[in-house]
């Protein structure tokens, strides 16, 4: 990931919450390694909120930076942007996906709403190289294997790939 000179993130995903931007950020950076709450802005005497109310909160997860913003009830989350989570394992999938459906909801294909109505989704990288592959019937049998599931599942990703009932 490119920082600016000031050692700032050139881009950083902003998140709109009502009311729950210092819970989501200690709910994310409990999910992810690597991960921690950089800062927290609360509201002063003269708003923009109740003095004390926490107004933005800055975390990591594995590097990335995120701001969140307790904007009020105006907008919500649509999964029309959602995060890509790129899993070496089924440990990780696994994981990943529990705790972040916990309170939300489970969807296909390895997407998910967490408890926030953010939407993920939850990737076993070997995915794309399989659906990329050059033998078109194996990408598709892939394809076709993985539109069934809701969680990713490695083995049968492998199992279709191979060409295995």
């Amino acid at each position: 990931m490119r920082k600016e000179p000031n050692g700032m993130q050139k881009i950083t995903p902003f998140l709109w919450f009502d009311g729950r931007a210092e819970e989501a950020m200690n709910f994310y950076t409990s999910v992810f390694k690597n991960s921690k709450a950089v800062s927290i802005r609360r509201c002063g005497e003269k708003g923009p909120g109740p003095k004390g109310e926490v107004m933005t909160a800055t975390f990591e997860l594995n590097g990335q930076t995120f701001m969140a913003l307790n904007g009020g009830p105006q907008f919500s989350f649509t999964p029309a942007v959602s995060f890509f989570v790129n899993c070496e394992t089924q440990q990780e999938v696994d994981e990943l996906w529990e705790k972040l459906s916990e309170g939300g909801e489970k969807g296909r294909c390895g997407w998910l709403t967490d408890k926030f109505g953010l939407s993920w989704q939850i990737i076993p990288t070997v995915l794309g190289g399989m659906l990329g592959d050059e033998d078109e019937e194996k990408a598709e049998r892939v394809m076709q294997a993985m539109l069934q599931m809701d969680k990713i599942e490695i083995g049968k990703l492998r199992q279709a790939y191979a060409g295995a009932a």
